[in-house]
């Protein structure tokens, strides 16, 4: 398993506390899967702009799949915060950026065209959750003793389903049920979903965001237990573990982010970015 990328960051209401893992799985050669965390050093940024979480799952064969992710998170995660704009804005922004960036490269390499990648994005700034999504990577939130989905897949089979041609249920064991029908980098302009307004978060809420390779193996009430159980980073551990014991088809991805007030939420740690987890600059 890769490090993990471990934070606490002291909101203006809320406390944030959350992790990333991502796993080749049982299968692949290669993982095409990134993910990362995001807390700013500078207490007016972490004010402004808040905690980024973003998961990617990589499409293209070979590493394709590997630097099309990449550069979604790390772009995103730059863009973001160079942003001025409304955080809402300023996901938009950050998704166009990945998307140039990835259909670029594309472009450049002829070992690399046709790459792309899904992208479920969220911040989280006070208590108020901005969320940018493409493709079949998913984002959940635990509430009290309920979970729920918050992104719907842009898929073939979610089409299917919203038509009437087949089930909920059907759609969850279909053969295509990993065709999409959007990803970023596979167009010069990408069509993402934008939440018109904030979520409003609350004290003991978690956010949970994840790639396929996850949702299609553990289903929705074992990821409420498990997410529940531990904090974020023994989440991770125990969801990735899961998804292997199943079989680990695909690369396994998975971001916990636990909220809590400031008076419940434990000590502050000096805040890692997976980047520096993983000795990059």
């Amino acid at each position: 398993m890769s490090p993990h990328d471990a934070a606490e960051a002291a909101n203006t209401r809320l406390v944030v506390t959350a992790a990333v893992a991502s796993d080749v799985g049982c299968v692949r050669a290669v993982n095409e899967d990134s993910g990362i965390v995001v807390v700013p050093h500078d207490p007016s940024v972490l004010v402004r702009r808040g905690v980024l979480i973003v998961v990617a799952d990589g499409m293209g064969g070979h590493s394709a799949g590997e630097v099309a992710s990449r550069l979604v998170i790390e772009t995103m995660s730059k863009r973001f915060y160079e942003s001025e704009g409304h955080p809402g804005q300023a996901l938009r922004e950050a998704l166009d950026a990945a998307n140039r960036a990835v259909f670029k490269k594309a472009g450049e390499d002829p070992g690399l065209a046709g790459m792309g990648t899904t992208c479920t994005a969220v911040a989280v700034i006070g208590s108020d959750a901005f969320c940018a999504h493409v493709g079949d990577s998913r984002l959940h939130m635990v509430r009290g003793s309920a979970i729920y989905q918050l992104t719907e897949d842009h898929s073939a089979v979610r089409d299917m389903v919203a038509r009437g041609i087949i089930s909920a249920a059907e759609a969850r064991r279909h053969a295509d049920r990993n065709v999409l029908l959007r990803a970023v980098g596979t167009h010069e302009r990408v069509e993402g979903t934008f939440w018109a307004e904030p979520l409003t978060l609350r004290d003991g809420d978690i956010l949970v965001a994840c790639t396929d390779g996850l949702h299609d193996l553990v289903d929705v009430e074992e990821l409420r237990v498990e997410v529940e159980a531990a904090l974020p980073v023994a989440a991770c551990d125990r969801l990735v573990a899961l998804a292997r014991e199943r079989g680990g088809h695909d690369n396994i991805t998975v971001a916990v982010a636990r909220l809590a007030s400031e008076t419940a939420a434990e000590p502050s740690r000096r805040p890692v970015t997976t980047r520096e987890l993983k000795g990059q600059p």
